[in-house]
């Protein structure tokens, strides 16, 4: 294998992280939907999978059509396929995506909603999972006194993997970075006022929960539903003879 060779695989693989499962808000190489990736003279084939046939269509276009943009983006790679298997709507999918069809154009009469709303509002749910998540490491080591969590800005905030995954998607949802800004926030961006927020904390617990349960029974049925037990890494095939960069 040639050093170019493991360098593109890399890449895919990069590329392919930074697609998450909208309602999870994992990436789908950490979830296993990742099934292999076959590289060739001519570009780039990745199937995908899901725990089950019938997760729902709007996800599953979802999380294919992310997978296509972000391996088009890479430089050299060639023509890109990404196929979708096992899904009651795989044809569908698959078909709409290689002719570029759009949302609308590949479901139709079926496609009742808006795919810009439906990532805003699973943005919202990890948004405010990911706040939850930086506040409770805070109280766990004791680092802010609960009465004064109203009052705590980004800047106070440790760096490291709680803290990149809040401001990432305080980008994506066009929130405030300034490091002055109050971490504690609603779904608007604006700071609440310290009586309203125990329930606000307490919402969002519940959402971390309830996405992390999830998480969990996914892994479960996709490790039950396959072979490989939900492997995690995909099936590298490289037959590819040249450089294309």
């Amino acid at each position: 294998m040639t050093v170019t060779a493991v360098s593109l695989e890399s890449e895919i693989l990069a590329a392919l992280d930074t697609v998450a499962d909208p309602e999870l808000d994992q990436p789908i190489t950490e979830l296993g939907f990742v099934r292999s990736v076959s590289i060739a003279d001519d570009g780039v084939t990745v199937h995908l999978r899901l725990p089950t046939a019938f997760c729902s269509p709007n996800f599953a276009y979802l999380m294919t059509s992310d997978a296509y943009d972000a391996l088009r983006a890479l430089d050299g790679i060639g023509e890109v396929r990404v196929l979708l298997d096992d899904h009651h709507d795989s044809d569908k999918i698959n078909e709409g995506l290689a002719a570029e069809a759009g949302y609308v154009g590949t479901f139709g009469a079926e496609a009742e909603e808006s795919l810009d709303e439906l990532r805003t509002t699973f943005l919202r749910k990890a948004h405010t999972a990911a706040m939850e998540r930086c506040v409770s490491a805070l109280m766990r080591h004791k680092v802010v006194d609960p009465n004064e969590i109203h009052q705590l800005t980004l800047r106070d905030l440790s760096d490291g993997r709680e803290k990149s995954a809040l401001l990432r998607r305080r980008f994506a949802l066009g929130l405030s970075m300034c490091p002055n800004s109050k971490v504690v926030v609603g779904d608007d961006g604006r700071p609440l006022p310290a009586e309203a927020v125990p329930i606000r904390l307490r919402f969002a617990r519940s959402v971390r929960i309830s996405m992390e349960g999830n998480a969990h029974f996914c892994r479960g049925l996709l490790a039950t539903r396959y072979d490989d037990g939900g492997a995690a890494t995909p099936q590298f095939t490289n037959t590819r003879t040249r450089s294309s960069r």
